[in-house]
């Protein structure tokens, strides 16, 4: 769910750990993505249990799983498809360095490091694939520091330029008035004022523009958007405003990350991580009904599981935004319209307030979960 930007972030502070634990004596016995968190907009290692005290001579034991956790997915997103970091959604234990190697294109390999860390170390895995895993080639500590500053060095000339996409650039081509985007900023925050939640989920966040209006007024935030790129953008403005608060995720909720792992209880879904306290549905209802064709429904069932209030827009059938979706496909959804709208969600939700937006035929609710 990390953007490449929290993904680069991430990978260089675990190595500066380990830097500093062998600094102190000590060294990690692993590297995986799984340890390392993002609190208040900083990575942090929440494993403990991962240090050992180093032994001199011996090699980074947790190399293969910072290649396969962080520098094959990385080099991934940067040297041919940044939507390959999905890839780590498959492998738990990091992207296998063969396959790595077979999906980077050529022009990779003018780089000594990544051909080093990726293709040279595949080869390594296969070729002594049936050695006894008890015997370990001596490593000097000069060596080992050498291995951190190439790996360094690797992660740190990884860059990506993300394109201009539908949503990373969805508000400067927005159908919205000044007047019209002015207000919905106004109604939007004067909601958020008065839940004052703690936790705030921003369902299609795109770049983050509302979920700023959360962290803000002191809300944690998570923004979530199926676009990488809108994603990156909102990473890069949270870390250059240093917004401690907020922390984008790439995620498709038509698809949201399931239950996974050893009997599929390992890791948490999206919805039991939640509730948040509210959740933001902005310019979102039309892309799951008409978009990705999920019945009102089941959409303010999903969204009930994943928020105990809910700030929701309804944007409607004649509005340019759903006539785009709907101009190479056939008009089947004769039950998209507001009314419809509001019977599904009131089976789920208590609503609160509403207020139409000038300009538009758009429409703003601020909904509270029914108790089962």
């Amino acid at each position: 769910e990390w953007c490449f930007g929290a993904f680069k972030a991430l990978a260089l502070a675990l190595l500066r750990i380990q830097r500093l634990a062998l600094d102190r004596g000590m060294t990690l016995k692993d590297a995986s993505a799984f340890n390392m968190q993002l609190l208040c907009g900083k990575p942090v290692l929440m494993d403990t249990s991962s240090f050992e005290i180093y032994e001199e001579g011996m090699p980074w034991l947790a190399y293969r799983q910072f290649c396969q956790h962080f520098l094959a997915p990385l080099a991934l997103m940067a040297r041919r498809d940044v939507r390959l970091s999905q890839l780590t959604r498959v492998f738990l234990d990091g992207v296998p360095l063969d396959l790595a190697a077979g999906l980077m294109p050529l022009r990779a390999w003018a780089s000594p490091r990544l051909m080093t860390h990726l293709r040279l170390h595949a080869w390594f895995q296969r070729h002594y694939a049936g050695e006894d895993r008890g015997r370990v080639r001596p490593m000097s500590r000069y060596a080992l520091l050498g291995l951190l500053d190439s790996l360094q060095g690797t992660v740190a000339g990884l860059t990506w330029r993300p394109p201009r996409t539908v949503w990373s650039d969805y508000y400067a081509h927005t159908n919205y008035t000044e007047r019209a985007f002015a207000r919905k900023r106004e109604i939007v925050g004067g909601y958020l004022e008065r839940l004052a939640p703690a936790t705030v989920w921003d369902l299609g966040a795109s770049t983050g523009v509302f979920s700023r209006l959360a962290t803000a007024r002191g809300c944690d935030t998570v923004a979530f958007d199926q676009d990488p790129a809108a994603v990156e953008a909102a990473w890069r403005e949270a870390s250059a405003q240093n917004d401690t608060r907020l922390l984008p995720l790439v995620m498709d909720l038509t698809n949201p990350t399931p239950s996974c792992g050893w009997a599929g209880r390992e890791r948490m879904s999206l919805a039991e991580r939640g509730p948040a306290d509210t959740a933001l549905a902005l310019a979102l209802i039309h892309h799951l009904a008409i978009g990705a064709n999920v019945p009102l429904d089941r959409a303010a069932e999903y969204l009930a599981s994943l928020g105990r209030t809910l700030i929701v827009e309804f944007v409607p059938k004649e509005d340019s935004q759903t006539r785009r979706l709907l101009a190479s496909r056939r008009d089947v959804f004769p039950e998209y319209r507001q009314d419809a709208f509001e019977r599904a969600f009131a089976k789920c939700f208590e609503v609160l307030d509403a207020q139409p937006l000038p300009d538009s035929a758009r429409r703003l609710y601020l909904m509270r979960r029914r108790t089962p």
